[in-house]
Parts: structure tokens; C-alpha cells; sequence
């Protein structure tokens, strides 16, 4: 019998997942992907009832199939669609006709081959209608709380009771995760595909309602709707589930032309990775290093702090570990002197009391003595203690020694309740049986000294986040790409003034007599520029003669530079300055207009110091990140020069980022360069701006 029609009332994707995500009744449409469907199915336990569907096969796997989804016994909560690219839109069109709860869309060539392709997922997303659908050209999802697998290929994962997600913009990614040998208890594994319907952000928010879950990391490879991804995350932290994520593509290599300092400082993905950090998703750089962040987070969630207090036996592992902690920017603080005294009470005379500190192996294998001084360790004001320990193998050595320093950092997480992870220094020397028993005492298991020491950092950060700010959402451009002009430098500089920025005070000039007759009542000294296009880099063209004291000097530089340009700027120097900053802005094809704030100068690029700020911009976040900046440390005065006038080079900033939320659909790039930081002001002396043409 045909089963019911669902309800047209419904509009948009459901805001509950459960029925695709635990389905009690699973359909699979198709030949051998649907096979294997109901083989993965099979081997995690699941307890639902499974529908084959095949126009020509009256079984599959054991089960009696039915020729078409119409002749299902009821609505299925979910359905596996394993058949051709055009077959599987009617497919997906009875499905939500009929009242389906979601579906996985296996076939390919869709938006991602272009042509035929996108027409296709045009019909495929009108056909769904209300059906949450996750794909095409996607894997699917494997639920390893309730033994779900609406998977068509091997996976090597295991039931659970809690554990993290993993949501993976890749396939064979995915897969490859499901294969790993560690103790990482995973709890779903979902692959997106072409995301024509289900994204990132409604994953998110399906693992956010799954109290089981505790942690959510990401593969990604691109944002197609940032502002419901970060919507997502948002409610992912106020749940107290972090979130980590690797994205790739961090080069760009060639993704255009940079005309501007500033855009040569944005390069690569340096505005995602601000999204990133506005929004309090944690990132790391490799697959390994995901999963022992997730590992780290699924055991203690965020750490508060970046005092870490880190037991090694030998000198290299503990000066392995300082390095590498350092450069990650963890801090192993100096050991006060009643805290060694009470370690040193637990310990052989021979040994120094430090941090990180190496106990050496006076008491190796003896128990007792050695949770007497991890304990006293754990004692120190820290945020977490770690323990750098290798295990051999089981079958040629004998590990009783080892074990013995584990069963103690145990004895003494007992008794003090202290965050603390065992970090093997060789991801080999950390067996899965020993990880799982650590996971069990509330100790992270952390494989390899630079993924281990990664996984704290980004626990950190998660931690150290401030509240989640979410970013302007971007103008659409009115004009094509590439369509960009350049502003007349001295229409830039009113068009900004009006906005609060200050610059030096300028005249412009088409003549020598003219150029003179500016300098005489700007006052000098003064700078003289040649203005157009091809000038971006005067300093590189030759284009301009600074610090001009007298009338000749003036004309001797006009005479020159009218040879590369009809007009000139003629601009009063400023001087007293104590740092040369850039404030530029860029516009990202995801996340849109963003701000850059860094060192300036001719050596900006070489230099490379400089942080991103996206929309709306605060105060706060300016202050940040000057703190942030090297060049931060001049503006508070160095070595007895006077300090900046901090507040205006915040204001500066704030007013570019008011001319960015007025001019939104028109900006292309913005290059303040240098803009000189004095005691008493904040002064830009150069601006390069690029607006799309005006379509009327």
C-alpha cells in the first residue's frame, strides 16, 4: 500500500533532524551502494526495520524488496538514495510527496561538474521541497550511538554511548577517520557533498540538540553561508560544546592580483582565520591534529587558562615539550619556591625542581613514591598537568615500569581532581587499550608531542575566546568582478575625512607655479606626490620627494614628477612620529568587507605584521589587536620615546570601518599606508581606495 502524503503546509528544512538521524524505519534505493547500506547497517547492530527498493530485484541482502518507494509499507525516516544522478530527483520527489523524514543522495554529477550539472541540483532541491536532505555526491552519515549507518562503503568505527562529531566536507576524508586505531570515542561522522540542501550550520545544530555529543570538529573546504555557520557555532558554545575545525586552502596561491599592500597582508585565508576567531571556532593543521583536539576537549572541554605545569623523565622530552608548548603559546610558569620545596620532599636530592620538570627515574616502577610527586605537582597553580610517557610493546618488552608511572599519574588525579592529559611523545608508543583506560579516569590520551601539545593550545583558545560576535553579513557587489575603479587620491581623502579620518594637511597641483603656491601655505616641510594610475607604490615608481624645505626644492620636484603624472599632491609632512601603521581594508568573496590593522610603511609586506578585523568593529577588538601587534609595543612609548595617542589610532580605525558599513556595495579595497601614530594624533599621509563602478 502507498503511504501517505506529507504535510504541504511545511516550508524549509524541519528544525529537528531525529527522524533522518535516528531513523527507526531506513530505506535503501538501489543496487550495490544500497547493498552495502544494509551490510553497514547489519554490522553496527541497528535495530530498525530496513526497505530495499529496486525496480528489478525482488531481495536484497536477505530482505524483500519492493519496486518503487510508492510501494513502501509506510514513510520511511529515512532513505538512502544510490541510483543515478536524473533517477535519483524523482526519487527524492516521491520521498517528500510521501512524507520521508530525510535523505542521503549518493550519485554525482551535479553543481559540482557545471553545465547540466547545475540545472540538475536546481531540480533536486525543488523536488526535496520541505525533505531534509543531506548531498549529493556525499557518503552519507554513520550514527555510532544507535548503530546507524546509511553509509555505502567500508568504515571501521564502533558503537558508543557519547562522544564527538565529526562533520567532513569530503568523503574520502570521512572514510579515512572512520578507519582510525585510537581511543577517540565517535559518535557521528557525517559527509556533506554539494550541500544543496542540509549544510554545515544544520549539522551543527543537529549535534548541538544530541546531548551525547560532546565535542564537533570539521573538515572544511569552503563557507557557502557564513552567517548560518556562525549562527550555528554561537548556539554550539552556548551549549558547552566546542568547536575545532581544519580548513584548507590556507595559500590562495594566484586567487588575483594584489594591487595593495593591504591586500598582499590579507593573502591567503587570514580573514577566515578572523571569522574563525570572532566566532570561537578553534583551528588546527592537520587531521591529526584534529582528532587530538577532539580528544582533548571530549576528556576536559575548554581550558580556562594556558598555565601548564608538565612532568617529563628525561631532559630532551622536557625540553621538547618547552619549545613546542611556547611556540603554541602555552606558558610553563616558574615553580615557586614552597612548591619545590614540597615536590622536593617527594623526590631523590638529585633532582631539580622545574617546569617542565624532569623527575628522572630514581622511582621508576615504584607506585607509591611516584603519586606522591605528581601529586605534588598537580599542587602547583597550573590549568592543567600533563605527563609525557612512552609505552613499548606489549609483546617485546616488558612495559611493567611503564605502567607503573600511569597507574600513579592516576592515583594522583584521584586525589587532587586536576585536569591532566598523558602525552606519548611517538604517536606509536601510545597503545588504543591504555588510551581507552586514561579516557576512563577523566585523562586525556594525547598521541605525538607536537599534535598533543596542538590539542591543549586549541582547548585554550576555545577557552579563551570572549563572547562570539557575529560578522556583518556581506553586500553583494552591483557590478561584475574585476569592474573596480580608482579613486582620485584627492576625492579618497574627502571622501574618508568626512568619516573622521584625519589626514596631513595637502593641496593638489597641475603646474610648478602651483605646486610652490601649495607648499608656500601648507607650510613646510612638505611632501610632493604624482597622482594616477599606475602609482599605487610611489616609492617603487619614484613618485615622490619628500621633506622639501624651500620654494627650489619644491619646483626641482614638481618639474620631475609632472613627467609621470598630470597632477600632483603636494602635502605637508608630519613629523614626531613614534610608528608608521596601515589601515586598509579588503573584500572577501565569503565574508566581505574586513578591516587590516598592522605595521606600515615600505616595509609592510616584509614586515608581515598585521591582524584582521571583520564587521561591525568595536573598540574592544582595535585594542586587541594593537595588543596583539609587534608594532604595538613602540605605541606605548620604547625605550623613553614618548607613547601614541592610542585612542586615535582607534578612532581612525572605527571611522574606516564606518565608511566600510556605509559603502558596502560599492567597496573593493582600501590602502592607508603609512599612517603616522604621533603623541598627539593619529595622521594618514597616504590612501589608495577602489570602489565597483557605479551602475547608473
Amino acid at each position: 500500500m502507498g503511504f501517505a502524503r506529507g504535510d504541504p503546509s511545511m516550508t524549509g528544512v524541519p528544525e529537528s533532524l531525529e527522524r533522518l538521524l535516528r531513523p527507526q524505519s531506513l530505506a535503501v534505493v538501489g543496487g550495490e551502494a544500497a547493498v552495502q547500506v544494509i551490510r553497514q547497517c547489519r554490522r553496527l547492530g541497528y535495530e530498525g526495520e530496513i526497505w530495499p527498493v529496486h525496480p528489478e530485484r525482488d531481495v536484497l541482502e536477505g530482505i524483500p524488496a519492493v519496486p518503487s518507494v510508492r510501494d513502501l509499507p509506510a514513510p520511511p525516516d529515512a532513505a538512502f538514495v544510490g541510483v543515478n544522478r536524473r533517477a535519483a530527483v524523482g526519487v527524492v520527489a516521491a520521498l517528500a510527496a510521501g512524507g520521508a523524514g530525510g535523505a542521503v543522495v549518493y550519485a554525482s554529477g551535479f553543481k559540482e561538474v557545471g553545465g547540466e550539472g547545475l540545472a540538475l541540483t536546481q531540480d533536486l532541491v525543488a523536488a526535496a521541497g520541505p525533505l531534509p536532505l543531506i548531498g549529493p555526491n556525499c557518503y552519507g552519515f554513520l550514527n555510532y550511538l544507535d548503530g546507524i549507518a546509511v553509509w555505502p562503503d567500508e568504515q571501521a568505527g564502533r558503537r558508543v554511548d557519547r562522544g564527538v562529531a565529526i562533520i567532513a566536507q569530503s568523503g574520502n576524508i570521512a572514510i579515512n577517520l572512520t578507519m582510525i586505531r585510537r581511543a577517540l570515542p565517535i559518535a557521528y561522522v557525517f559527509t556533506l557533498g554539494n550541500q544543496a540542501v542540509l549544510g554545515l550550520g544544520d549539522l551543527i545544530d543537529a549535534m548541538v540538540a544530541d546531548d551525547r555529543v560532546t565535542a564537533i570538529g570539521l573538515y572544511i573546504e569552503g563557507l557557502d553561508d557564513p552567517d548560518r555557520f556562525q549562527q550555528a557555532v554561537m548556539r554550539a558554545r552556548t551549549a558547552g560544546k566546542p568547536v575545532v575545525a581544519v580548513k584548507v586552502g590556507r595559500t590562495e596561491a594566484g586567487r588575483r592580483q594584489a594591487m595593495s599592500h593591504t591586500a598582499s597582508l590579507v593573502g591567503g585565508d587570514a580573514a577566515m582565520q578572523a571569522f574563525f576567531e570572532r566566532i570561537g571556532v578553534a583551528r588546527v593543521a592537520s587531521l591529526t591534529g584534529l582528532l587530538e583536539a577532539l580528544t582533548f576537549l571530549h576528556v576536559h572541554g575548554p581550558v580556562g587558562g594556558r598555565r601548564v605545569v608538565a612532568v617529563t623523565s628525561s631532559g630532551a622530552e622536557a625540553a621538547l615539550v618547552a619549545d613546542e608548548g611556547s611556540r603554541l603559546g602555552l606558558d610553563f610558569p616558574e615553580i615557586s619556591p614552597p612548591d619545590r620545596a614540597r615536590i622536593g620532599d617527594t623526590c631523590h636530592p638529585l633532582v631539580t625542581i622545574a617546569n617542565p620538570f624532569d623527575h628522572h627515574t630514581f622511582d621508576w616502577g615504584n607506585r607509591g613514591r611516584l603519586a606522591a610527586t605528581f601529586a605534588e605537582v598537580m599542587a602547583v597553580d597550573s590549568d592543567l598537568a600533563l605527563l609525557v610517557l612512552d609505552f613499548p610493546p606489549a609483546d617485546l618488552c616488558d612495559p611493567a615500569n611503564w605502567y607503573a608511572s600511569m597507574d600513579a599519574w592516576v592515583d594522583a588525579v584521584r586525589a587532587t581532581r586536576h585536569d591532566t592529559a598523558i602525552i606519548a611523545s611517538l604517536p606509536d608508543c601510545l597503545p588504543n587499550p591504555l588510551a581507552a583506560q586514561l579516557l576512563a579516569a577523566g585523562i586525556a590520551p594525547l598521541s605525538g608531542i607536537e599534535d598533543g601539545l596542538a590539542a591543549i593550545a586549541a582547548a585554550v583558545a576555545v577557552g579563551g575566546f570572549p563572547s562570539p560576535v557575529p560578522i556583518r553579513a556581506p553586500a553583494p557587489l552591483p557590478v561584475a568582478d574585476g569592474a573596480a575603479v580608482t579613486v582620485p587620491a584627492d576625492q579618497a581623502r574627502r571622501l574618508l575625512s568626512g568619516f573622521g579620518v584625519r589626514f596631513a594637511p595637502w593641496r593638489v597641483a597641475e603646474s610648478v607655479a602651483a605646486a610652490v603656491a601649495a607648499a608656500d601655505s601648507l607650510g613646510y616641510p612638505v611632501a610632493v606626490k604624482a597622482e594616477g594610475a599606475g602609482l599605487a607604490h610611489k616609492t617603487e615608481k619614484d613618485a615622490l620627494r619628500l621633506a622639501l624645505t624651500d620654494r627650489d626644492a619644491v619646483a626641482a620636484a614638481a618639474e620631475s614628477l609632472l613627467a609621470l603624472s598630470p597632477q600632483l599632491l603636494v602635502e605637508r609632512m608630519v613629523t614626531g612620529a613614534v610608528a608608521e601603521l596601515i589601515i586598509g581594508a579588503e573584500r572577501d568573496p565569503v565574508l566581505g568587507p574586513h578591516l587590516v590593522l598592522g605595521a606600515g610603511g615600505v616595509l609592510v609586506e616584509l614586515l608581515a605584521d598585521s591582524r584582521i578585523l571583520l564587521l561591525p568593529v568595536c573598540a574592544a577588538a582595535v585594542d586587541r589587536a594593537l595588543d596583539e601587534l609587534r608594532v604595538g609595543r613602540l605605541l606605548g612609548g620604547w625605550r623613553g620615546r614618548p607613547a601614541a595617542d592610542r585612542a586615535a589610532i582607534v578612532e581612525t580605525v572605527l571611522a574606516v570601518g564606518r565608511f566600510l558599513e556605509a559603502y558596502g556595495d560599492r567597496f573593493v579595497s582600501l590602502d592607508m599606508n603609512p599612517v603616522m601614530a604621533t603623541p598627539d594624533g593619529a595622521v594618514t599621509v597616504d590612501v589608495l581606495m577602489q570602489l565597483s563602478e557605479n551602475p547608473e
